[in-house]
């Protein structure tokens, strides 16, 4: 199985795990939660959800201009997941 690279938007941690070793892990990530290319939680075992663009724009039903820098860096870099 090919190893990817996993980024938690939170804290930053960065890990090379296959699918199913980030799942078993608790990592929140595709394909076992969520979709490439959506915006939802990508996050490590030890971060909180409501911390991430996700949560900014759902629940707290912020616009794309009032995320911090951090969190539209990260909806861009999940726009342009391609799996």
């Amino acid at each position: 199985m090919e190893k990817n690279k996993y980024i938690c938007e939170v804290c930053g941690k960065e890990e090379m795990l296959t699918e199913k070793e980030a799942y078993l892990e608790g990592w929140d990530y595709p394909p076992y939660m969520g979709q490439f290319g959506v915006v939802s939680p990508r996050i490590c075992p030890d971060c909180p959800m409501e911390k991430t663009a996700w949560a900014a724009l759902v629940l707290k039903q912020k616009t794309y201009s009032e995320l911090s820098e951090k969190q539209k860096e990260t909806v861009q870099r999940i726009m342009r997941e391609t799996r």
